[in-house]
């Protein structure tokens, strides 16, 4: 889905932003386990998804394996550590390391978390919900516009999980992503195993959440697994963990996501307990069965 350039202005002016598109087909994470079998076997997948973080260096073998397999690959590179949602400006070294990841190697798709990881110059291991309220919505849309500005392309932005919740917000979470769409011109990646565990974890219904997002911006799928524990009052409390296979009830609802947004390149995620690639190739096999289903002779062309 490309990105409406009246939507991407600056003091007035239409932002030189970079349009790509992945192809509408299932991809997984790339991981250094598989790096080696990748290359040696070349399967037959949509394409691989790297974190940024991770690639935030000059040289060393992670660039040397990633640049020989982007040469066979489209490419999505994943943020997780702008602190979109924080307080405080944006860390533009940060910034500015990923502006070269990107030039270097000009992937198909850029996305970040609604969420913040840093404080006080403290950076925290994780993604941490933000309120939902006037303050919050500026913030968010400022860093999206500056991040936007700099790396010139369209960012996509992940909608959370969440475990807790602001009393201080004043806007349900899909309307807050819609406005903040609306007004930043990013694209939206929908997570459905996001939507599926915050729904739960706060007694929500999944399906009215993603009828209430702005589902025309949704450019990427994203599908992982969770874990499963308790609250204080024993209510089932679910974990964004990335350390399991797509749940039942997550593929049910990504079948009911794309009957909705139609076809969209999809990803599985795995950061935990990490399997054999085979074992991730055949889910990936799965969601390209589910979108081979919407569109079966083009499933391997980009989604427009």
């Amino acid at each position: 889905m490309n990105a409406n350039p009246e939507r991407l202005r600056s003091v007035g002016e239409v932002r030189p932003i970079k349009l790509r598109s992945l192809p509408c087909r299932a991809g997984v994470g790339l991981k250094p386990e598989h790096f080696r079998e990748i290359l040696i076997t070349a399967p037959d997948i949509g394409f691989f998804e790297i974190h940024a973080e991770n690639y935030m260096v000059d040289g060393g073998p992670f660039h040397h394996y990633l640049t020989r397999i982007r040469e066979r690959y489209p490419l999505s590179i994943h943020g997780v550590g702008l602190s979109i949602g924080g307080e405080a400006a944006l860390d533009e070294g940060h910034l500015d390391r990923l502006a070269l990841l990107l030039d270097r190697y000009e992937p198909e798709s850029f996305s970040e978390h609604l969420a913040w990881s840093s404080h006080g110059g403290a950076f925290l291991n994780d993604l941490l919900p933000a309120p939902y309220h006037a303050a919050t919505l500026a913030r968010v849309c400022a860093h999206i516009d500056r991040v936007q500005d700099r790396l010139k392309r369209r960012m996509l932005l992940e909608n959370p999980a969440t475990y807790v919740e602001f009393a201080a917000s004043t806007m349900a979470e899909p309307d807050f992503i819609g406005e903040v769409v609306r007004r930043s011109g990013c694209g939206l990646l929908l997570d459905v195993n996001n939507v599926y565990v915050s729904c739960v974890n706060h007694h929500r219904d999944p399906h009215a959440y993603i009828r209430a997002l702005p589902l025309d911006e949704v450019a990427q799928i994203h599908l992982a697994g969770f874990a499963q524990d308790e609250d204080a009052d024993g209510a089932p409390l679910l974990i964004d963990s990335h350390g399991a296979p797509v749940a039942q009830a997550v593929w049910e609802l990504y079948c009911y996501a794309l009957d909705r947004v139609g076809p969209t390149p999809t990803l599985i995620e795995r950061d935990n307990d990490i399997p054999a690639f085979p074992v991730l190739f055949a889910e990936a096999q799965q969601a390209e069965r589910i979108l081979c289903r919407l569109q079966p002779h083009k499933s391997r062309e980009a989604c427009a």
